[in-house]
């Protein structure tokens, strides 16, 4: 996997081949265990198949359909990690696979708890089946990345190595549980602040970008500096990742986003906009729009509102500022870890990409 480097944004000919050998992983491991399922059991199990729709490889009627899978950007940042040090990018690959899983069933169940009906264009898993099949297959999908993660031994990788990175991803799935708590916290609360705002991010966004960085450092056998370096720029890049989707929550064309338009605002999502909003508009304005998000549901109208008072205040050009703030750290911490610029050109590069993305 070292030709090419796997995630460079300079070839689509090298990132369309991680894609289909991380699909591969991923429909390997997922056919494994539901034939071993059947084996057991002498009615048909629907699970593997709402995985699979999940992950955009069957469509509502369980027909094979390639659909949007996401940008993955996770395991592809462990990969390059990797093979940024020096390491083998298929001894990563396991352990990518793993974190797109891990990834996978935090949005299932943020799908359910934020009542989103649409995911990646299409109708989200809980929207079809219901709630509880939901939580179903995004519990599968926790555990079937953790398998995934075992695998890696297989794959040549230190077993000490495999228990280290074990423990820790289950360290990093409790940041962005406890991420997720605060985030839901955040909707019965009349005031959120900016500081609070970025430690809930720093769990539910950042932290599985980090492990995705450590991972690869992990794997490729970093030394504990240069393997901090690269989590703290994992973390950053997480943070300004983020931002960018807070910005595209309110701002984001609905046929890039997949999300109908200023749907943050229309969830009454507390984001960065409006916490920064908060902090230039007259107790008047502000009160206006609290009482609007006191609502169950705003109206076409009132959304309007926000958004204009959004626009009058300049709150875009802040929320990209802090987007390059975050980047501008992480690629210090990536320069700190990688002194060669050809070997993290890659690497900074999709960096670069995040900063302006529009879906």
């Amino acid at each position: 996997m070292h030709a090419g480097r796997p995630g460079s944004l300079n070839s689509t000919q090298a990132t369309t081949a991680f894609d289909e050998r991380l699909e591969e992983a991923l429909s390997a491991l997922i056919s494994e265990v539901e034939a071993s399922a059947l084996e057991r059991s002498d009615d048909d199990l629907p699970l593997y198949g709402l995985i699979r729709y999940h992950l955009g490889q069957l469509d509502e009627r369980f027909v094979p359909a390639r659909s949007d899978a996401g940008k993955r950007i996770r395991p592809r940042l462990c990969v390059m990690s990797c093979e940024a040090l020096g390491g083998d990018g298929e001894l990563a690959m396991p352990i990518a696979a793993a974190i797109e899983m891990i990834h996978n069933f935090t949005l299932i169940h943020d799908d359910i708890q934020d009542r989103s009906e649409l995911r990646r264009h299409r109708p989200t898993i809980w929207a079809l089946w219901g709630t509880a099949q939901a939580i179903n297959a995004g519990d599968a999908l926790f555990a079937l990345g953790h398998l995934m993660l075992n695998a890696t031994r297989e794959a040549g990788v230190d077993p000490a190595t495999v228990l280290d990175l074990s423990t820790e991803l289950h360290h990093t799935t409790l940041r962005i549980v406890e991420g997720q708590v605060l985030d839901l916290g955040f909707e019965d609360r009349p005031e959120v602040s900016p500081r609070e705002y970025l430690t809930m991010i720093s769990g539910k966004t950042a932290a599985i970008i980090r492990y995705a960085c450590l991972a690869g450092a992990t794997v490729a056998g970093a030394d504990a500096e240069t393997a901090a370096h690269l989590a703290a720029f994992g973390q950053s890049l997480g943070m300004g990742f983020q931002i960018r989707d807070d910005l595209l929550g309110v701002w984001g064309k609905p046929e890039q986003t997949g999300k109908p338009e200023a749907d943050d605002i229309r969830r009454r999502k507390k984001s960065l906009p409006i916490l920064l909003l908060h902090d230039r508009i007259s107790d008047a304005d502000w009160e206006l729009v609290s009482g609007y998000y006191r609502q169950p549901e705003l109206t076409a109208a009132q959304v309007g509102e926000i958004l204009t008072l959004l626009d009058r205040h300049q709150i875009a050009p802040r929320v990209q500022a802090e987007v390059q703030r975050w980047h501008d750290d992480a690629v210090a911490h990536l320069a700190a870890a990688i002194p060669d610029p050809a070997a993290r050109a890659p690497l900074e590069a999709l960096a670069d990409a995040l900063v302006e993305r529009t879906g």
